[in-house]
């Protein structure tokens, strides 16, 4: 059994100094999640960042990223989003051999690693200087390839962008392209317990090709739910969080925890 915790679009950012303040919203959310995580009676076996890292994607906000992240006793798997800088990404996390040895110089940063017995395929959708995602030629042949390595271990495939649309105007709007792609993939490769995503800035639940498919909170702010057209693009002061997947062979389940200290307030028979 491997238990998977997600953190998603943490936006740290830098200020006018360069530095990244230690008191600002997202350093101040990101703690919170790394306590709330630490606090979980059963720890995960590893933590995958679904992008949207950094704000501005400099060097010195992964640093900042990097240090706040040295708490988790756990190995940690990022990978970009839209507002990620690739190269300044791979730099910061040079100590994760996966990440180091996933491409060169403006190559994606996409990788597997093996968690507990689960396949984790972190998988980079971004376009730089795009808001929107895309999965071309190139890296649906890297996933398809990757995935018949190993095609009886159950897997999970991280992305920025989510492969399903989301209602949100502002969102669809900076949709994934190469879905199409990605499912004929997944209906190839049946050991795909979950994808999941970040980029939304919403906890959600869709399908792409029959395999489950999620999004999960922001650890610093959430997007306004509107489904109507078009809708209106804004952030809200909903409770920040994160997911944990639990996966047991063929068998995976998504729980959303918001951050904070929630403890028992009576045991139940």
């Amino acid at each position: 059994m491997a238990i998977i915790a997600q953190l998603s679009d943490i936006h740290l950012a830098v200020g006018r100094d360069g530095e990244v303040d230690d008191g600002s919203g997202p350093v101040r959310s990101l703690r919170a999640a790394v306590s709330s995580l630490l606090a979980l009676p059963a720890r995960p076996d590893a933590v995958v960042l679904t992008g949207d890292l950094a704000d501005g994607g400099r060097p010195a906000e992964y640093a900042r990223l990097h240090a706040l992240l040295s708490p988790l006793p756990m190995a940690v798997y990022p990978l970009p989003g839209n507002h990620d800088d690739r190269d300044a990404l791979r730099h910061a996390f040079r100590d994760h051999p996966a990440v180091a040895n996933s491409g060169g110089p403006g190559a994606p940063v996409q990788y597997a690693v093996d968690v507990a017995g689960t396949r984790l395929i972190c998988c980079d959708t971004t376009i730089p200087g795009s808001a929107s995602g895309e999965l071309d030629v190139e890296r649906l042949a890297w996933l398809d390839a990757t995935l018949a390595e190993q095609p009886t271990v159950p897997t999970v495939i991280a992305t920025h962008h989510p492969p399903y649309p989301i209602g949100i105007r502002f969102i669809d709007d900076m949709a994934l392209a190469g879905t199409e792609g990605l499912a004929e993939i997944l209906k190839r490769h049946r050991q795909v317990v979950r994808v999941i995503s970040g980029h939304v800035h919403r906890s959600s639940v869709g399908s792409l090709a029959g395999t489950v498919c999620a999004t999960t909170s922001s650890t610093y702010r959430q997007l306004f739910l509107d489904l109507t057209r078009p809708g209106r693009a804004a952030l809200t002061g909903e409770p920040a969080g994160f997911a944990i997947h639990r996966i047991e062979g063929e068998s995976a389940v998504t729980h959303f925890v918001p951050t904070g200290n929630y403890r028992p307030l009576m045991e139940v028979d």
